[in-house]
């Protein structure tokens, strides 16, 4: 049958994974060897009887084998990061309010452990800001665009990003149903993959992407409108408050609630034994101790500027001030390596690498969430795990987490 440049297959990736030879599945199917080598090369389309014979001798749907290239949906998304100019790249997809965002799966935000799959890739019209334009014909498939997500146009046909946000084109590569029943997290807490678990456990059709970000990163990410929830741990000497003035701050026009997940103890890793006898900030700068520090930003990074003030400690005594990381493990494997002599972190990290700890503040860590996505499902059957025995359990023998009040209301803003 004539090729059809529009058709595609994975003909070739299913057989292989079933361990089947081109000459054993065509036996199956009762066709030719070559007729399955041609297929798999994209020489021709299978007739309907050959399409079905492969598909009943491979044990999948007819769908599974062959689709258009035309038939994957296209959305248009704010993209919530940056990315190469010109350069299709792989991204994350959720549903946020009444928008589609794209995260960028570039770097470190690729990986957990392992690599993370993508939901869908970038096509065209990467507007960095506002200024930027991007005629409307460049952009393939505009028409595609769902109600809420169009492109603004001016007066000379080109356009134009709404509110400075990018935007950006992306092909679905998964389930959008899935992508509709995501729940997406910014924080800082090792804890947040140990809650996406219990909750797809739970609630298998239910997603959850979670973004490691500092507290501040964190809150700005959800005034943005790219998350639904937010994890802080931030605390205001002058109210003796935490998050909560923050997050009244920064949310203008906008209603939240804060939600405790629970009080952690934060404090200076140090090595196995503490070799160097370390008991205080103070102690950094007469041992000419080296520290590795968080973003500005960070619940860390402002704990220790505070201790270091209250001990009448100026920053530029610091040795290693300025050697700053992105994440409570970065912290624990700087201490580990010897790279650094000590660092801010918690209790339970500390436990999770052998390494000593010197306490210096209990934080609450709370779930900042937009009050309007209180209604939305996959919101609500995550709140639904908090307190959850599998969840009290898991964070029980983390160690470093009072959770007696895990999953209750501290807040209204």
């Amino acid at each position: 049958m004539k090729l059809d440049v529009n058709l595609c297959n994975n003909l070739k990736s299913i057989r292989t994974r079933l361990g089947m030879s081109q000459q054993e599945l065509a036996n199956i199917a009762g066709v030719t060897r070559q007729s399955i080598g041609g297929v798999e090369l994209g020489q021709y389309a299978p007739s309907v009887a050959m399409s079905l014979r492969l598909a009943k001798a491979l044990g999948c749907q007819v769908e599974d084998l062959f689709w258009f290239e035309e038939d994957l949906p296209e959305v248009g998304a704010i993209l919530a990061g940056s990315v190469p100019k010109q350069q299709q790249s792989r991204v994350s997809l959720a549903r946020v309010g009444n928008q589609w965002i794209a995260y960028p799966l570039v770097g470190n935000d690729a990986f957990r452990i392992e690599m993370i799959p993508a939901d869908g890739e970038t096509l065209a019209a990467i507007y960095p800001d506002a200024r930027e334009s991007v005629r409307v014909e460049e952009l393939p498939s505009i028409s595609k665009l769902p109600l809420g997500s169009e492109v603004a146009s001016n007066a000379e046909g080109e356009a134009q990003t709404q509110n400075g946000t990018n935007k950006v084109l992306v092909r679905i590569l998964d389930d959008i149903d899935k992508l509709h029943n995501t729940v997406v997290i910014a924080g800082c807490t090792p804890v947040l993959s140990l809650l996406a678990r219990a909750t797809e456990r739970w609630h298998p059709q239910l997603r959850i992407h979670y973004r490691f970000a500092h507290s501040k990163a964190a809150l700005l990410s959800l005034c943005r409108g790219e998350v639904h929830i937010a994890g802080m741990h931030l605390y205001d000497p002058k109210t003796r408050e935490h998050n909560t003035p923050f997050v009244r701050e920064a949310l203008t026009g906008k209603s939240a609630v804060l939600i405790t997940l629970g009080v952690w103890e934060e404090g200076l890793l140090v090595p196995a034994g503490n070799p160097r006898g370390i008991k205080t900030v103070s102690d950094l700068v007469e041992f000419a101790a080296t520290i590795v520090t968080h973003e500005a930003g960070s619940g860390g990074q402002m704990l220790l500027e505070r201790k270091l003030q209250e001990e009448g400690v100026p920053f530029p005594t610091m040795k290693g001030f300025t050697h700053i990381v992105h994440s409570h493990q970065d912290v624990a494997l700087s201490v580990l390596s010897g790279i650094a002599d000590a660092g801010i972190s918690t209790a339970s990290i500390a436990a999770a690498f052998g390494l000593g700890f010197i306490p210096l503040h209990q934080a609450r860590y709370d779930l900042v969430i937009i009050k309007e996505y209180l209604e939305e499902e996959p919101v609500k059957q995550f709140l639904s795990i908090l307190g959850h025995q599998v969840v009290r359990s898991q964070l029980e023998i983390l160690g470093g987490y009072d959770i007696s009040k895990i999953g209750e209301i501290v807040a209204n803003i």
